[in-house]
């Protein structure tokens, strides 16, 4: 019996996905739930597992090539010798209006082969040209491919030659034949040679070590390393391009006074640590902090509609949270993280993270986000203008907390300030209201004790 594979429906936005890797090749055996492939779909790679035990027959979408989703990619057979000419669907799919040629490019064709020592390469018309000239074909230099000699280098060299006067009597004279013609050859002025043979005569060997080095040749540049667009990065490269030239990006900065806000969390940590199973972090306070906010100020909850004539403003709070992977930029979302305490979210965000690490998030893992926060800090980075997550409205990045000196209560003390950068869409929000949010987090980071309320 023959088994369709087809790529399936990974998240209920998927509409088309990249084969990125066959884990087997044509002719292997496969069991019930084995991995057969991978796929990336949007930001996630996934693994494909087999519906029914058989043989890999066929596979008819290469690794790297974009189809729609539910378009066969492989024939599974129950029996490792069974026809497939039965099979309608045996043929490769032709490309549909989203297919993209392959991620890989093809390998470079080989280097041509080294010519043997020894040997002349010279096309049939500068052999017979040198011929008719008289002329020597190891004295010329090729132009050609590969230092092939042609026509044009020939007659270049005969051309050289007939230039140069004969050399006088007296010169030929001192120097063997031999010398003489490589003299003439070489542009070698035997008056200037001193001769090393019988009764001083000039050899050839003489000429030759009378001939001037070349010119030093200088160094090659270093090859320049050429990394292909595609997969992920292609993907980033396409959204961050996006948002420069859809948005109309305005970022407000300010900096808030973390003193109580990292006291705070030094005793959360020492009070549930061991109960929870893990520490909670700046993340996850930062993020409870900016639900709750979003929750107050429900414009930046936003987003503009597909159609472009409305905004649309959200009754849930998706917090993504912008993470560094080996692959790129991943941004889990944290699904309705206003409606959750500090551990739930922590585990939660936890959970999230791993999952994009290891490259093994689930499809909805990285969609339906609301609302961004990146974090510079832990790369010592006090301040940056982060790039809105469209179809967001909004984005808040933050740097690291750090000691300075501040004027607090009327003198100067040590304090630990943090800056916060938060980037809007000026088209769909206004600098007051953006204003107020940024502030109402920033009293939040300072006050703690309010999120008690």
């Amino acid at each position: 019996m023959i088994t369709e594979v087809i790529l399936p429906k990974l998240g209920q936005t998927m509409e088309e996905g990249a084969v990125v890797e066959w884990l087997k090749k044509e002719g292997d055996a496969v069991s019930r739930g084995e991995p057969l492939f991978t796929v990336e779909s949007d930001k996630a790679v996934l693994e494909v597992e087999a519906t029914t035990t058989g043989y890999l027959r066929q596979i008819l979408v290469p690794a790297g090539q974009k189809v729609p989703v539910l378009t066969v990619v492989a024939l599974l057979t129950s029996t490792a010798d069974e026809p497939l000419d039965t099979h309608r669907g045996a043929e490769t799919p032709p490309p549909g209006p989203t297919a993209q040629a392959p991620l890989s490019t093809a390998a470079p064709a080989p280097p041509p082969a080294a010519p043997r020592p020894g040997r002349l390469f010279a096309s049939p018309r500068a052999r017979k040209t040198a011929q008719e000239k008289g002329v020597d074909l190891a004295q010329v230099t090729g132009s050609g491919p590969d230092g092939r000699i042609v026509e044009r280098d020939v007659l270049a060299y005969a051309g050289r030659m007939a230039a140069r006067p004969p050399l006088p009597a007296e010169e030929r004279g001192k120097a063997t034949p031999l010398a003489a013609k490589a003299a003439q050859a070489l542009g070698v002025d035997l008056g200037a040679v001193h001769g090393t043979g019988i009764g001083g005569r000039i050899t050839r060997a003489d000429v030759e070590a009378a001939v001037p080095p070349p010119l030093p040749v200088p160094p090659a540049a270093p090859a320049v390393e050429s990394v292909p667009l595609t997969g992920l990065r292609r993907i980033i490269a396409g959204r961050m391009a996006a948002s420069h030239t859809q948005t109309a990006r305005v970022t407000l900065v300010t900096e808030a006074d973390a003193t109580s806000f990292v006291a705070a969390r030094e005793q959360i940590k020492a009070s549930v640590e061991e109960e929870w199973g893990f520490a909670p972090g700046y993340n996850d306070l930062l993020a409870l902090i900016v639900a709750r906010a979003l929750r107050e100020f429900p414009y930046m909850n936003a987003r503009l509609a597909e159609d472009g004539q409305s905004i649309e403003r959200l009754p849930f709070v998706n917090l993504g949270l912008a993470v560094d992977t080996e692959r790129g930029l991943l941004v889990p979302v944290i699904r309705d993280a206003d409606r959750k305490g500090l551990r739930a979210l922590g585990t939660e965000l936890r959970a999230l993270v791993e999952r994009a690490r290891a490259g093994k998030s689930l499809p909805d893992d990285l969609t339906g986000g609301t609302f961004t926060l990146t974090n510079l800090g832990m790369y010592e980075i006090d301040a940056f203008t982060p790039i809105i997550n469209l179809p967001e409205v909004a984005i808040l990045g933050v740097g690291r907390i750090q000691p300075r000196p501040v004027v607090w209560e009327g003198e100067i003390v040590v304090r630990q300030m943090w800056t916060l950068s938060l980037a809007f869409d000026h088209r769909l929000v206004d600098g007051a209201p953006a204003a107020r949010f940024l502030q109402r987090i920033k009293r939040l980071i300072e006050n703690p004790y309010l999120l008690l309320g």
